[in-house]
């Protein structure tokens, strides 16, 4: 199995961190993990889009009946098992409780604002910076570690196709945090291979239509 294809790393990542591996693919995929840092960053990058996914689902009490069944599915035979710890029987009770608020979760979003696409943009140091995750109508901004900027200095976000000229997408919302929405002209483009970049520019942006000062982050954009 070739381990640096893309499409393959991004899949298994987004299955370690789902939960869909079985204890031996896990363990191999964590022996991976040991010695690429890069592949660290996508699964980190998964569980944060995955946990983000929980913040609009509101918490619903689980009736008894229902832990019952799930406790006695995920452990039949209690009484003839070794004396185990509590604290690891209480964390495979919360494991599964997790993948249940997550599959609703992904269910509900999926019927309201998926998120198609995101990017981290990292620094010239390779320091993740910004979070881009693109929906149907806007890219939401998350600040990661984001430089302070001059009151008379703007970030403008770019976006640049392969063997093409940097298209703006308009400012990083202020301290980086916030939406930019996309014009029909801009969502083609995103439906493409592109990098998303960040300018320091003066305050307003680029008076040219293209990047006048330097790039400060950039990262591509990977569909979901």
């Amino acid at each position: 199995m070739n381990y640096q294809n893309p499409r393959l790393r991004r899949a298994l990542a987004a299955d370690y961190a789902i939960g869909l591996m079985s204890k031996a693919a896990r363990r191999r995929f964590e022996e991976l993990m040991r010695d690429d840092a890069k592949l660290r960053a996508q699964v980190a990058e998964w569980q944060e889009n995955l946990m983000a996914l929980t913040e609009s689902v509101p918490d619903q009490p689980v009736p008894d009946r229902v832990w019952q069944g799930i406790v006695a599915r995920i452990d039949p035979q209690r009484l003839h098992l070794p004396e185990r710890r509590p604290f690891w029987s209480k964390l495979r009770v919360l494991a599964v409780a997790c993948s249940l608020v997550l599959i609703v979760a992904l269910g509900v979003l999926y019927n309201h604002d998926p998120v198609s696409a995101s990017a981290t943009l990292l620094s010239g140091t390779q320091t993740p910076a910004l979070r881009i995750k693109a929906h149907a109508e806007y890219l939401q901004v998350e600040p990661l570690t984001l430089a302070a900027v001059q009151a008379d200095r703007s970030l403008e976000l770019w976006v640049i196709p392969v063997d093409g000229k940097p298209v703006s997408l308009g400012l990083v919302p202020k301290e980086g945090k916030g939406r930019v929405e996309l014009s029909e002209a801009h969502k083609a483009l995103l439906g493409t291979s592109v990098v998303l970049a960040v300018s320091l520019e003066p305050a307003g942006g680029s008076p040219t239509g293209q990047p006048t000062g330097p790039v400060l982050y950039q990262g591509p954009l990977a569909a979901l």
